[in-house]
Formats: structure tokens, sequence, C-alpha cells
């Protein structure tokens, strides 16, 4: 386990791979941990980095930091720490809204954003997501339940208290459009990811941004829900090397050979 202070809080992140940074930031459900996959397959030509936001996993739960900035803030500190310069953000619902933010607001540290469960409207975001934050022990059983994939679902049991409630309180009062025309008008590229059956965070408004801008591009995985890094995963690792690579979003595509040529 690898860990950095900031701000007088433990930040635990883990880091795989050689080359080029690429840092990847997790949703409202886990941690750093469901990235470990996606991580691992690109990490032969990228150094990987992957950190628990306060509140998650391993990292700080001593006091109430989970606002949009607090979570730039947190980002920024980090990537100083660890010497990541104009990088790739990887984000995922939670993760997606404090890259599109730390982007807009310091536009030349960030070359590319995967915005992965995007949230662009403060409705798109499911009010079972805050329900997860209740202290019932039924209301988390019952969660549990609901999550496919064993490295979210251990992760999960780690969230702090009132950090899901507060970061949705917050996310949902992000202007998202005002931040959009901001990296429309800057040289980096946003690829919004989402899953054509996320039942989370509706993809519907994210469909809408095709064609809107020239370096903003709308994706969806046709058989993936909430975690399209792990429902289609081979599709996913491919798009998101493709990405890294492309200078035009315009050329990338979902081929269906992605599936055969990286089982």
């Amino acid at each position: 386990m690898s860990a950095v202070v900031i701000d007088s809080g433990l930040v635990h992140y883990e880091a795989f791979g050689r080359g080029r940074p690429v840092l990847f930031l997790h949703g409202w459900l886990g941690s750093w941990r469901y990235w470990m996959p996606t991580m691992e397959a690109i990490s032969d030509k990228y150094r990987t980095y992957a950190l628990d936001l306060w509140g998650f996993g391993d990292s700080d739960k001593s006091k109430p930091r989970y606002n949009i900035q607090d979570y730039v803030k947190l980002i920024n500190s980090f990537s100083e720490n660890m010497g990541i310069r104009e990088a790739p953000i990887v984000g995922h619902a939670l993760g997606a809204t404090i890259a599109l933010e730390y982007t807009a607001r310091h536009p030349d540290r960030v070359q590319k954003v995967m915005a992965v469960s995007l949230p662009l409207t403060a409705d798109s975001i499911s009010r079972r997501l805050i329900e997860f934050s209740s202290n019932s022990m039924l209301s988390k059983v019952f969660w549990w339940r609901q999550i496919a994939h064993k490295e979210v679902q251990k992760e999960a049991s780690k969230t702090a208290e009132g950090v899901v409630s507060t970061s949705i309180r917050s996310a949902a009062q992000v202007d998202v459009q005002s931040r959009l025309e901001l990296i429309a008008q800057s040289e980096a590229l946003l690829l919004a990811v989402y899953g054509e059956k996320d039942d989370m965070i509706d993809p519907a408004p994210a469909r809408d941004l095709n064609g809107s801008w020239q370096n903003i591009r709308p994706i969806g995985l046709a058989e993936s829900k909430h975690f399209p890094m792990l429902d289609e995963a081979a599709k996913f690792n491919r798009l998101l090397q493709d990405f890294l690579d492309a200078d035009d979003l315009y050329a990338l595509s979902l081929k269906e050979e992605w599936r055969r040529r990286t089982r």
C-alpha cells in the first residue's frame, strides 16, 4: 500500500507501469480498486495512478472534506506531489465531475479527459445513490446485493458516513454546461463514455453532446450499466488506449473486433 500525506490527512494511492502518467478517479461506489484491471491493461505504455478520494477506501475520514472543491484541491496537491504534469485524467461518476471541474480550472495541466458516467444534470443522478449513505444496515445490504462486481462491493463498505450524500449535493451544484464550454474553448479533448444501461446516472443527456463541440464527444457502450470499465472491460480498455493515442475524437469508433482481439 502506498500513501502520501496531504492537508494533514493520509491519502492512499497505487501506481503501476512505466511511461507517460495517467490519473484515475473513482466514483461514488467503491474505491481505486475497481480501476486496477484497466490500469494493468495500459501499464505497458503508461504510468498509471489511482487514489482513494477523501472519505473513500483507505484515505482519511477524520473530517468532512467532501465537496467538489475539496476534491479538486486534493487532485491538484496529489498531482504536484507525484510530479504529474499535463496528464490525461480518467474519472468515473463523482470522479468524472471532479475531472471536469479540475480541467476547467487548470486547462494547462490536463491534455485529455475520459469522463465515464458523467452526471450532466442534477436530475441525472439517481436518488438511490443517496440511500447508500443511510445508517441502515438493511439499506447497505440491499446495495451490496445490487453491485455485481466484487471489486466494488468489497470497498463500498469502507465509505465514510455522509460522504456520498454530501458529494452528490455538491456535484449537483456544478454548472456542467459552463464547464464544458470552457473546455470546448481549450485544447483539451473530452470523451464522455457512458453505459447505455446505466441505472445510476441517466445516459440520455450524454447522448445529446454528440456534435456539439469538436473536442468533446460522447460514446456509449451498449451492454454496460454503471461500470463500463468492468461490464465491458475489453471494449473499454481498447477505447481508452485509442483515446490516449488519438488527436481527433471523431476518428474513434467502437469496433466489434476489439472483443475478439483483447480476449
